[in-house]
Order: structure tokens, then C-alpha cells, then sequence
């Protein structure tokens, strides 16, 4: 039997004593003897006629730069990609997902998009937003705004980005991260913004029925079965407040096996025809 073939679309190649998840996860595909290869964008010239589908799937860590564009190639070729590429596009872009979130009934905080932050002034007068890049990863660039000065404290050149702002929910406690791994849903609970190494892996919780029901509607609302989603409690209410394509899934415990065995039988899915998503049912920890 002809021995499957994954690609890591990468920006680089990990080095040496980086702390992810995802080199343990390669090495488990390739002592089970799926052929892994690391697809490194970034540093290096790239001849497009060269760039075809020559793997059972692809998985699609980085959602920005080379790693981004050569995906939607080779989606355009008609490649197997983990998560498709039409929906990482959709979950980068914040407007898009918090719409699609919303549609779908997920309970996500009022939410608004500007071109300038000046036009989220009269907001202010019904209480706090918290303020975030359209297109932003890892937590970068949000803040809390209370106030029009510090609305307007960073000035922006011409010509950035659009600005998502969310009505402000003050939190009960830590944030809690759903990952779902195909059928098993994960909690972890970790602080915002996370500043050590044990912060982030954070502490891992069973999701509650509720939790479990609003986790496992956004990756409907997205046709997806690998995802994160970031909820915080307020007043004794949940909110959703992000949701990422494939996140580090720190904190997840066996991590690494679990998404070895996902990608493994995603490609063996792939190679069969069959649907590329099994529904998320188990709750585990």
C-alpha cells in the first residue's frame, strides 16, 4: 500500500528547542509511516510552475505571508488542505468570522468595524470596547479602550487596516480555550495575555454541556472539525471572543498523538473520497 504523504506548509522549519506541538505531532506521523514534509516559505525564491499538488493533504499552520498565498494555489489545484483554504481565509478575517459566528448563533459580543478609531467615540458613551487589528493572531494588538483619549493615544497612518471593536465583557475568572481535535473537545483555562511559559499551557478543565454546545456550533457554522475558540464568562453569561483555524493546542494533554492521528486519518479520508469532517462528540481533558 502506497504510504501517505503530508506537507506542513511552515514559514520556516522549527528550530531546535522551539516549543511547539506540531514537530512531536510530524515525528509521531512519521514513525507510523506516513511520509511528512515541511514545506518552508519564507527565505527562499519559489517557482510557481513548480508549486503542484504532490500530497494526500496539506496542513496549514501559518495563516499569513508565502505559507498563506501558496495554499490558495494549490486549493486553486484542487489540494486537500487542513482546514480548506477558503475558511482560514474567512477565520483570519475578524469581520468576516464574527459575522459568520453570529449568524450561526454563537454568543458573540456586539461587534463593530471601522476604517478610523475616531469613529468608535460615541460608542464609549455605553461602556468599555476592547479594540483589535482585523487580521490579528496570538492576541496581538488588543486592548481595552475606555476612554476617547485612549481611543485615539496611537496614531494611525494613512491607509491601515480596517479595526474591529467588541463590546467589553468584563471576565470572571481566566479565559477558557475550547480545542476541538476531530471527535474530542479540550478545556484549558489560561490568563490573558499570557506572559510565561506555564501560563501558557495553562490548566486543563472538562467544557461543560454549554461550553461543549457553543464550541462545537462555531466549527459547524465553519464546515470544520479542527479549531480553537476563546470564550470568557461575564455577569455569568459566555461570550465568544475569537476563534482560530489551527491553534498551538497548548495545554491540550497528549496533544501531539491526538492531531498525528487527526491529520493521519483526514489524508486517509482524503485518498478514499470520503467527507473530509467527522463530528466533534467527545468531551475529554
Amino acid at each position: 500500500m502506497k504510504a501517505l504523504r503530508i506537507g506542513f506548509l511552515f514559514k520556516r522549519p522549527y528550530r531546535a528547542g522551539f516549543v511547539s506541538i506540531f514537530p512531536k505531532a510530524m515525528q509521531a506521523l512519521a514513525e507510523a509511516g506516513v511520509v511528512v514534509d515541511v514545506i518552508a516559505c519564507n527565505e527562499r525564491l519559489i517557482d510557481l510552475s513548480t508549486v503542484r499538488v504532490e500530497h494526500d493533504l496539506y496542513v496549514l499552520r501559518q495563516i499569513s505571508g508565502v505559507s498563506m498565498s501558496l495554499a490558495g494555489a494549490l486549493h486553486a489545484q484542487g489540494a486537500a488542505i487542513v482546514n480548506p483554504y477558503p475558511v482560514t481565509v474567512a477565520l483570519r478575517d475578524k469581520v468576516i468570522a464574527a459575522r459568520i459566528l453570529a449568524a450561526a448563533g454563537a454568543p458573540v459580543p456586539a461587534t463593530y468595524v471601522v476604517s478610523q478609531p475616531d469613529l468608535l467615540a460615541p460608542l464609549l458613551n455605553r461602556g468599555p470596547l476592547v479594540v483589535k487589528p482585523y487580521d490579528g493572531t496570538c492576541g496581538s494588538g488588543v486592548h481595552v479602550v475606555r476612554n476617547e483619549a485612549d481611543l485615539l493615544a496611537e496614531p494611525r497612518p494613512p491607509h491601515k487596516p480596517p479595526i474591529l471593536a467588541q463590546r467589553y465583557h468584563q471576565p470572571q475568572g481566566r479565559d477558557l480555550k475550547i480545542y476541538v481535535i476531530g471527535e474530542r473537545l479540550f478545556g484549558v483555562r489560561k490568563v490573558f495575555p499570557t506572559r510565561t511559559q506555564a501560563e501558557k499551557y495553562g490548566e486543563p478543565f472538562t467544557p461543560t454541556a454549554e461550553q461543549a454546545d457553543i464550541a462545537l456550533r462555531c466549527g459547524r457554522a465553519f464546515g470544520i472539525d479542527l479549531y480553537g475558540v476563546d470564550l470568557i464568562e461575564s455577569e455569568g453569561r459566555p461570550y465568544v471572543v475569537d476563534m482560530s483555524s489551527i491553534p498551538g493546542f497548548k495545554g491540550v494533554p497528549d496533544a501531539p498523538v491526538h492531531l498525528a492521528s487527526y491529520f493521519r486519518a483526514a489524508a486517509e479520508r482524503a485518498v478514499a473520497g470520503r467527507p473530509r469532517v467527522e463530528q466533534a462528540v467527545e468531551v475529554g481533558r
